[in-house]
């Protein structure tokens, strides 16, 4: 089956189990939950007894208003939701967040939602806005909070785990920046830069990359076979979301068709996202699409894939050492 005819099937004709997974004592994080998937997965979290739920949002006070409306449809208790200050397209914002996390008696999970598609090139810190906020940001993230991870699964015998938000679209991105030297200098070159959804599905084919090969890092323990934490990547599948708003005229009016014709809604696609977080060890390093393991796509693949995978990893480290200096020194 062709990516395109798996992708109308999954839309059309596959319902996405309800979360059922108990996340009692659980300390959960998940980013960009203010809106979209990411609130919808928040909710689920919440409804499913988490212990502390922490929003990681750029802005408090729509974090509040998030916060607000999960308690009121779960009865939670206040205190098991905490608003935290992220900006992931600020190495310092995600610095001083990850240092908070540190803090914590325990992490249990890390849900990396937050992502941006977008048509305009515009340079953050150095890099083209959906590299620095999809990839950059993502792993400086995963990185930093690490440590923390590690720390809790010795103390507390548990497996914290890792999910990366990515999208059945890495299977066609064309990535043609791979056949240059230095990747992230091609990705950041205004004038041969393919924006969009192209880019958008570039950021997330270096997702599923990333997460495989950090994947074969943390198995790499020599007091354990199994991973101290496991670390996978999911995709929702099409979901009605605000990722579009920058269209205009035609591409406005095709969007909103396929959007009305095939896009699950934002509840049914968080599940994805909370199975992402609920799944076991035999998740680790895989990509999940429906809820459960499937086949990356053709890029990720065979001994090419690997190597492909091992030079975008040794890159980003590259790139996330200079940022911030020692981050990679966890694993």
């Amino acid at each position: 089956m062709g990516w395109f005819t798996s992708f109308l099937y999954s839309q059309l004709f596959v319902t996405l189990p309800i979360p059922t997974r108990d996340f009692t004592d659980e300390t959960i994080i998940i980013t960009g939950s203010n809106t979209g998937l990411g609130l919808e997965a928040a909710r689920h979290v919440s409804r499913l007894n988490a212990h502390l739920l922490i929003l990681a949002v750029r802005s408090q006070s729509k974090g509040q208003v998030a916060k607000a409306s999960i308690l009121a449809s779960t009865r939670r208790p206040e205190s098991s939701i905490e608003v935290w200050s992220l900006d992931m397209q600020s190495p310092s914002s995600i610095q001083a967040f990850c240092a908070k996390v540190n803090k914590l008696p325990r992490v249990d999970a890390v849900l990396a939602n937050a992502g941006i598609m977008t048509k305009y090139f515009k340079l953050v810190e150095g890099y083209e806005s959906t590299v620095m906020t999809n990839i950059i940001g993502t792993f400086q993230l995963v990185l930093g909070i690490l440590s923390k991870l590690k720390e809790s699964a010795k103390e507390f015998n548990i497996q914290p785990r890792i999910s990366i938000v990515a999208s059945d679209l890495h299977c066609i991105a064309k990535f043609k920046e791979r056949k240059e030297k230095d990747i992230f200098k091609a990705l950041n070159n205004e004038k041969t830069s393919e924006l969009d959804l192209e880019r958008y599905s570039t950021t997330k084919l270096l997702q599923v990359l990333g997460v495989r090969e950090l994947a074969q890092k943390l198995t790499r323990d020599p007091e354990s076979i199994s991973p101290s934490v496991i670390v996978n990547c999911m995709t929702p599948g099409a979901c009605k979301s605000d990722f579009f708003r920058e269209n205009k005229g035609f591409d406005r009016v095709k969007n909103w068709l396929l959007s009305t014709l095939l896009a699950r809604s934002t509840e049914v696609g968080s599940r994805a996202l909370v199975a992402g977080i609920a799944a076991g060890e035999e998740s680790h390093g895989e990509y999940m699409a429906d809820c459960l393991i499937a086949e990356t796509g053709p890029l990720v693949r065979g001994p090419e894939g690997m190597q492909l995978q091992k030079r975008v990893w040794d890159q980003l480290v590259r790139e996330l050492e200079t940022i911030q200096p020692g981050v990679s020194s966890i694993i």
